[in-house]
């Protein structure tokens, strides 16, 4: 069992991972009435698995909450060998319990698996409280045999905005400052350029969004600390937020956000990353010049050399 690193080599800490994980301890008796986010993003992995042709023979569940993607990989059958793993005890308790089959307590950060240990290795909205994205994503890499596939989803930068502007208005008008109460999250050109430099082959970020209406902003709350996703931001104020603050700042999440039956959105950003370990077998990019026809002729069009200027009046 490795502990929540406490430094982060190559890099800066942003998140606290002691704390990220007595959140999910805390979160991990009550997991089921707040897990359904964490179910809606296991069926969308799953249903990316089914998009490619391929059997996976033993595959690592990273940062597995609860269980929930192994419950569903278990009715699509793609995986014969699912290993769990996550940072926090409790969390990996309950997902050994719910599925059924083996979880260990492991660090994203300090990865302690073999190299070419598996086949597949997925992550469902988990992987966006790691301090060193760039070296988690390395580790993972390596983990994975030769054309090895990374499916894994983190939250984007348009998630809980709604929250993040309210609350930060309320704290800049009651408390004369302001302190980050929502996590940082990253785009899909940072994920992109991240798996590349991580060493992964054929790299593919997407992004979905979606919204769930709450009758009020603090179930919202509720459901955020239920699944273990409260602040864990190094540089967030110690003390609790105040009780008026916290008010005011509902008070204007409704004045702005409510529709017209009163009930508030939560926007969450999901991001889905797709990468290949790098192996001989696969597809290559063609090398410039190589290729048989030009855009233009693709296109239907005429091709103008560098030389030569287009004449304006052509339509």
């Amino acid at each position: 069992m490795n502990k929540p690193s406490e430094t982060v080599p190559h890099g800066m800490n942003v998140f606290d991972r002691k704390l990220v994980q007595r959140h999910r301890d805390r979160a991990a008796q009550y997991l089921h009435d707040h897990d359904f986010l964490l179910m809606e993003g296991a069926e969308r992995l799953c249903d990316r698995l089914l998009d490619i042709n391929r059997q996976f023979s033993i595959g690592l569940d990273l940062g597995c909450h609860g269980g929930e993607m192994a419950g569903v990989l278990k009715s699509i059958g793609r995986i014969d060998t699912l290993i769990q793993a996550d940072l926090s005890h409790g969390m990996a308790r309950r997902a050994e319990t719910r599925a059924n089959i083996p979880s260990v307590v492991a660090d994203e950060e300090l990865l302690p698996f073999a190299l070419n240990a598996f086949d597949i290795v997925v992550s469902n909205l988990s992987l966006h409280w790691v301090n060193d994205l760039p070296g988690a994503l390395a580790q993972i890499r390596m983990s994975l045999k030769p054309d090895g596939l990374l499916l894994a989803q983190i939250f984007g930068g348009d998630t809980l905005y709604e929250l993040r502007s309210v609350l930060g208005e309320a704290e800049l008008e009651m408390d004369g400052g302001w302190s980050p109460r929502i996590s940082p999250f990253a785009d899909v050109r940072d994920l992109g350029a991240l798996l590349q430099r991580a060493g992964f082959a054929l790299p593919v970020v997407d992004k979905d969004t979606i919204t769930v209406r709450y009758s009020d902003p603090f179930k919202l709350l509720k459901d955020l600390r239920g699944m273990g996703e409260s602040n864990a931001v190094l540089e967030r104020r110690k003390t609790p937020l105040k009780r008026q603050t916290l008010m005011a700042g509902m008070a204007k999440y409704i004045e702005r956000f409510a529709d017209d039956d009163g009930r508030v959105p939560a926007t969450f950003e999901i991001l889905t990353m797709t990468a290949w370990a790098p192996a001989p077998s696969q597809q290559k990019p063609l090398q410039p010049g190589s290729a048989g026809r030009s855009l233009a002729q693709a296109l239907g069009g005429d091709e103008i050399s560098l030389g030569e200027k287009a004449d304006p009046k052509r339509g």
